[in-house]
């Protein structure tokens, strides 16, 4: 049975800037117990929203009917070894997910740099990690169990219900509720991590073989200064070079975390300082290497709060982008206290993908939360729709479906699709109105 519950508190997500409240919350305890809210729903005109574990900035899963939680969701966990696939819970995080790969001797193939999302708010999303031989998570996706607008279970894949799979991957929730998700793994590996400060002029000009030779790579940059931080991730025979467990900490958990939320709360109360520690901060991450467990290097501990904006950019448009963007913070009436993450994916052929036919740079613009935002956000924005960019699903951004159709080839099949799947737009709130038309 669908358990339900009155609302007793609104609902926030990590970063603070969405909250919302549900006229009730449901835990659905099986796939047929997510068909018949569905049913439901659709018989009173009602909507369903799922929240996962709350790490998008946008309103993507504020519900303003019902809420649906997924956590109590009781699937087959099945892990085949031999072909390297594994079958889990859609509401299963993926924090739960890599120690359950790590415990059969699997991994995921690539990662981003926080593993607290849920496997469903992940892939609909478009969570992506760097590395230009790898698309975004919804990639290692081989077969979704999807609960349609109607109640219809559908297994899909790219055999069985082609079109639904192509568009179901990243799917924003829209077409519906996502209870099991097939994941193709590749061996447990382990990781060689190289961080260094470099110069971002001299990081531009060997970006090709920069992100050619390596795995994995992403930078920093730290705005009012010309200095990177470069992260390079290979893939190693053997864990030779742990951290010692007083550097992670040092460098992870009281410079990264402690110490960075001291700052920001400085710069935050005295603005004219951010400047001196943008560079303050640009000069004390120094040089390490270390190896370790694959999901271990890739993830790292978040929490200091913030809030973020990413684009998709077609990869040569990456250097123009940078350098407006330099402009823009110089000329903002106020600071900018986190620095610029930037990241490299291959291109894929999911509809509503940020990678779709093309090779793409990610950049991710932060704010500390409590710290003005939008004039900082929307200005990048307009560079970077310029360029062809594309937003992050979980990122805030101001894009209409107007100008996002525009954007991606396949967003009219993707209406199509909805109005197949979800013809009562039971899966709708009024983010996805404005970002996917009525």
């Amino acid at each position: 049975m669908v358990g339900t519950a009155p609302l007793t508190a609104r609902w926030s997500n990590w970063a603070g800037n969405q909250r919302g409240s549900a006229t009730a919350i449901l835990r659905p305890g099986s796939p047929t117990d997510v068909a018949e809210a569905v049913r439901a729903a659709a018989a009173t005109g009602g909507r369903i929203r799922v929240a996962g574990s709350g790490h998008s900035f946008t309103a993507i899963a504020l519900a303003d009917d019902r809420r649906m939680d997924l956590s109590e969701l009781d699937t087959l966990v099945s892990v085949d070894v031999e072909r390297r696939l594994v079958t889990v819970p859609a509401g299963m995080t993926l924090h739960a997910l890599n120690g359950l790969l790590a415990r059969h001797r699997l991994a995921l193939p690539n990662l981003g740099d926080i593993d607290a999302q849920t496997v469903a708010g992940a892939i609909s999303t478009g969570t992506h990690g760097t590395g230009v031989g790898f698309g975004c998570l919804s990639t290692f996706v081989e077969a979704i169990t999807l609960v349609t607008g109607i109640g219809e279970v559908l297994r899909c894949s790219a055999d069985e219900h082609p079109d639904v799979f192509a568009a179901a991957r990243v799917s924003l929730g829209a077409l519906g509720v996502l209870v099991e998700v097939t994941l193709r793994c590749v061996d447990a590996f382990v990781l060689h991590a190289h961080e260094r400060p470099a110069a971002l002029a001299d990081v531009l000009d060997e970006l090709p073989p920069l992100i050619g030779n390596h795995d994995h790579v992403e930078f920093y940059w730290f705005p009012y200064t010309a200095r990177v931080q470069v992260k390079t991730n290979d893939r190693v025979p053997a864990n030779d070079r742990p951290l010692p467990r007083w550097r992670g900490w040092l460098d992870d958990d009281f410079l990264a975390n402690t110490v960075f939320a001291s700052a920001c709360r400085l710069g935050r109360a005295v603005p004219a300082l951010a400047p001196r520690i943008s560079a303050v901060s640009a000069r004390a991450l120094t040089e390490r290497r270390y190896t370790g467990r694959s999901d271990r290097v890739f993830c790292t501990p978040r929490r200091v709060r913030f809030v973020e904006m990413e684009y998709g950019l077609p990869r040569e448009a990456l250097p123009e982008a940078l350098a407006a963007l330099r402009r823009i913070v110089d000329g903002l009436p106020f600071k900018v206290l986190f620095p610029v993450e930037v990241r490299f994916t291959a291109a894929d052929d999911i509809w509503l993908s940020h990678g779709y036919g093309r090779d793409s740079a990610y950049i991710a613009v932060h704010q500390y939360v409590g710290m003005p935002y939008e004039p900082y956000f929307r200005a990048f924005e307009e560079v970077a729709a310029g360029l062809g960019g594309r937003p992050h699903w979980g990122k805030l951004h101001y894009r209409d479906a107007a100008s996002l159709a525009a954007a991606y080839p396949r967003f009219g099949d993707f209406q199509s699709l909805r109005d197949r799947l979800d013809p009562d737009r039971v899966f709708t709130n009024p983010h996805l109105t404005h970002i996917l038309g009525a």
